[in-house]
Formats: C-alpha cells, sequence, structure tokens
C-alpha cells in the first residue's frame, strides 16, 4: 500500500472516556430520525468485507456469527457488506440477485436483531461491479490474448506478417519497446489486469447500463426488504460502477456523462426506481465519495452538488467515503487483480498510522462538512454519516455537537472491538480495545482472506468452540466482553 513520504508515527488519541451518565446524556448516545426509522444512538458501523460467504455468494454461519458479533455492542446501525446486484458468479461475496439468496440475508437480519434485543438497526449495502482481470503472465498475454492488429503490424515493421510472426516479435520486446507498440489499455491489461469502465460504449453490455441497471438495483431492495432489512444503502462510492458514472472522468456522450447533470443522471434513475420498489415509508440511502482524490476526478465541490441533488430526490441518509479508486492503484502481482486501496486514493480511504502531519484520524471531516452545510443551506435535513478514523467519544461527540455531521460510523474501530459502543455508553470506555490503524484488516482484505484484526485474532486460540481462520491461525470473532459487577 502507497504511503506518505513524511512517514510520521501515529498513535491514536481516544481523549477521556465519558462515565455512563455523561454517555446517556450525550448527542452520540441520543436518538436520531432516519426516513420512517429511528436510531437508539447516533453510532454505525459501515459496510466492511469479512469475505465469509460462500463462493458462491451465499450467507454461511460465519456471516451470522460476524453480525451478531457486532450487533451485540449495540450500534445504532450496522450496514451489513457490499452484496452484489447480479446473478453471476463473483466468488466469496454475498449476493442478493435472485430469491435463493433471500433466506440466508433473513437469518443475519434475525441474528442482528436478536443479539442487538431490537435495538440495531441493520442495513444492507447493495452494488454493482464491473469485470476486472488479474494481471497476466506477459508470454501468454502477447502469445495468445492480445488481439493483434495492422497498427502492431505496423508498428513492428510487418506488414503483411502472419499473427504468429508478430507475436514471436513482440514476445522479444523489452517494457520501452512495448511502450511503443501497445496502447494505453492494452499495456494496462498486460501490466495491472484489464478492467472495464463505464466509458467503454463500444461494448453493448456498457453502453445499455442505464437500461439495465436501475431494474437490477430494484430487484436488490425488493429482496431486501422481503429479508427484513431495516433499509438500504446504495453503493455509489469507492471503484465500482455507480461511483464511476459519479466521477467527473466519466465522459460519456449519450446523456450519461460528461456533466455533473450527466454524471447524476444514472444514480439518481437508480434511486427513483429502487423508490417505487420498496415504498415511501423503506429506508433508503447510498454511500458516495467527498472527493475521489485522484487527478483529473470528482473533488468536494462535486460531492456537494451530488449531496444536494441526492437528498433533494428523497434518500433517507447520505454516508460519506474518500478514494479508493483503480485509477492509481499500485501494479499487483502476476496472478492477481488490482486492488483499489493501495495508491494515494486508496490511502485516503484507508490511512495508516504511518501518515503525513493530517495523520489517519478523521481526514474526510473537512470535505463533508462541506457537503453537509451545501445541503443544509437549502433546507434541507438528510443526516449525514461521516465516517473515517473515529474511535474516540469526545471527538465524535465534538462533531455532532458543532453540527458538522448527524452520525458517526466507526468502521476500523468497531472491527478492532465491537463492544466499544455498550463499554463507552456503560462507563467502561477505558476496557475498549483502541484500533492502532495498522491495517492488518486491510492487508487481509487485499488477498480476499477473512478478515479479523491482529488485537484480538490470537486471544484465547484453545478457547473450547472457536471457529477459526481457514490456516487454522486465527479466530474469526473476538472474545465476548463480560462488565465488571
Amino acid at each position: 500500500m502507497w504511503r506518505p513520504a513524511q512517514k510520521i508515527k501515529w498513535k491514536p488519541a481516544p481523549g477521556r472516556w465519558p462515565t455512563a451518565g455523561e454517555a446517556a446524556g450525550s448527542r452520540l448516545f441520543g436518538p436520531i430520525g432516519v426516513g420512517a426509522l429511528h436510531l437508539a444512538t447516533r453510532t454505525w458501523v459501515p459496510a466492511m468485507v469479512p469475505w465469509r460467504a460462500t463462493e458462491d455468494g451465499f450467507v454461511t454461519q460465519d456471516n451470522i456469527d460476524w453480525y451478531a458479533r457486532f450487533a451485540a455492542g449495540r450500534p445504532g446501525a450496522i450496514v451489513v457488506e457490499a452484496t452484489g446486484i447480479r446473478d453471476v458468479p463473483s466468488g466469496p461475496l454475498l449476493r442478493i440477485g435472485h430469491e435463493r439468496f433471500v433466506p440466508g440475508l433473513r437469518k443475519i437480519v434475525d441474528a442482528v436483531h436478536e443479539a442487538s434485543a431490537g435495538e440495531t438497526k441493520v442495513f444492507i449495502q447493495i452494488i454493482d461491479f464491473l469485470a476486472i482481470r488479474r494481471r497476466p503472465e506477459p508470454a501468454r498475454y502477447l502469445g495468445q490474448h492480445l488481439r493483434i492488429t495492422e497498427r502492431h503490424r505496423s508498428a513492428l515493421g510487418l506488414v503483411g506478417a502472419g499473427e504468429a510472426d508478430v507475436r514471436a516479435r513482440l514476445l522479444q520486446l523489452g517494457d520501452a519497446e512495448l511502450d511503443a507498440v501497445l496502447d494505453a489499455r492494452e499495456l494496462e491489461a498486460l501490466r495491472m489486469g484489464a478492467r472495464e469502465r463505464v466509458t467503454d460504449l463500444h461494448l453493448a453490455h456498457i453502453r445499455e447500463l442505464p437500461q439495465v441497471l436501475p431494474d437490477l438495483f430494484a430487484g436488490a431492495a425488493r429482496r431486501a426488504r422481503e429479508a427484513g432489512f431495516d433499509g438500504i444503502e446504495l453503493h455509489y462510492a469507492h471503484a465500482y460502477t455507480m461511483a464511476s458514472f459519479l466521477s467527473a472522468a466519466n465522459a460519456r456522450d449519450d446523456g450519461y456523462g460528461g456533466t455533473r447533470a450527466g454524471r447524476l443522471r444514472l444514480p439518481l434513475e437508480v434511486y427513483r426506481r429502487v423508490r417505487e420498489a420498496v415504498g415511501e415509508d423503506y429506508v433508503v440511502g447510498c454511500r458516495f465519495l467527498a472527493d475521489e482524490c485522484i487527478a483529473g476526478g470528482s473533488t468536494v465541490d462535486d460531492a456537494a452538488h451530488y449531496g444536494v441533488a441526492f437528498a433533494r430526490a428523497g434518500m433517507d441518509f447520505l454516508s460519506m467515503s474518500r478514494g479508493g479508486k483503480f485509477d492509481d492503484a499500485q501494479q499487483p502481482a502476476i496472478g492477481w487483480s488490482a486492488y483499489p486501496y493501495t495508491g494515494p486514493s486508496g490511502y485516503e480511504c484507508m490511512p495508516h498510522h504511518v501518515s503525513d502531519e493530517r495523520g489517519p484520524f478523521g481526514r474526510n471531516i473537512d470535505a463533508t462538512v462541506q457537503v453537509r452545510r451545501a445541503i443544509r443551506a437549502q433546507g434541507l435535513a438528510t443526516p449525514v454519516v461521516l465516517t473515517g478514523g473515529m474511535h474516540g467519544f469526545g471527538q465524535a461527540e465534538a462533531l455532532l455537537a458543532s453540527g458538522q455531521a448527524d452520525v458517526i460510523g466507526f468502521a476500523r474501530q468497531s472491527l478492532a472491538d465491537p463492544d466499544w459502543f455498550v463499554k463507552v455508553r456503560s462507563g467502561h470506555g477505558d476496557a475498549v480495545g483502541v484500533c492502532i490503524y495498522a491495517n492488518y484488516c486491510e492487508a487481509l482484505d487485499e488477498k480476499h482472506e477473512e478478515v479479523t484484526c491482529q488485537i484480538w485474532d490470537r486471544v484465547a486460540l484453545d478457547e473450547p468452540g472457536i471457529r477459526k481462520s481457514r490456516d487454522g491461525k486465527r479466530r474469526l470473532l473476538p472474545p465476548p466482553w463480560r462488565p465488571p459487577h
């Protein structure tokens, strides 16, 4: 993963923990309305993919246990991981593209409600993503997969030559020579792995996304409601399809790109179709980027414009993230796919404790405040969820008290200690396992291994009945917290 040049080592600073009385009177542990729902507290666990589904997208017992464990800490809301809306193979990610996935998803809902005694609301994040291929062996790509054209023959001085001769010559070239023969997308396919973009209008299935995606999202939303989820979060963030439509890099010339209005068109059409599918009484919000953090990408000014449009359209909440793009990802190893959290924009999404002068805590605050301010300036009261390096009570409470956010999301901190919420609320903040932002979890995610936290995954490994990772070296859930009497 990319790191800032400064390499300043930061330590978490959660500050003073509140007494139970102070927590009871706080904004953080006070209620808030989100659409037709009321959250018991303004605490939120954002979506995180734990890599516990089956290879064909079904819920496993490990998924159920994972979400029940978070719910035992009683946050106001939990957002279930990015769940694919298409009924296509996508590896060990949850899917919701067919009715056969509903019974398993319903078990997650029931587990969350039971483990939290009904206090925690559970939403599901629904996502679409385009094809991305693994970085190939150069000999295989140049020798078999590259489509040979007259342009290649001309560049090599082999006009009229057979394909076998062209491929043989390509295999002899060094990197600098290949730069002169292959175009930008061919070089990307060779060195990063081929990746589809929403601007690939020469591909029929990409050209037709605006006609296809609204119904796919709407179908997924109907299934989410059928499964019992309290609401849904449309995934409009990071490196994936809907975020790519919102990106300033979206230059589609068919009315679905090129301008802010064009880039907003499909995200709003998807939302409207989803709203029609689930009704006005069901919570629908989205997660989108306060800043893409890439050259030529969308900025906080774009995000403020989008936030106003989403709020005006009737979304029930807006959850803010940043960065996490393929555009600046590091080169993957041969046989691996590019990972959108390895470059500078990925760092902005998941900063490390080795950082620059801004540090890893609260890097998304200023941008989120600008988005929320723009929404409030239009007289709109849509709740805005602030995430990114939140780990202390004082920090979270101050952000709420000053009107910089309406709900605080704790991602890596809730992974480090799912009991953060109940511990702090009951006056036992000194028992919190504070996230150290070493990104141990992110490294596991990159390799598609079961995500755990180094704070707890080797604790009491001999405890009877615990479930362990596939290699048997890590526990899949943190030990339960037993409050002092």
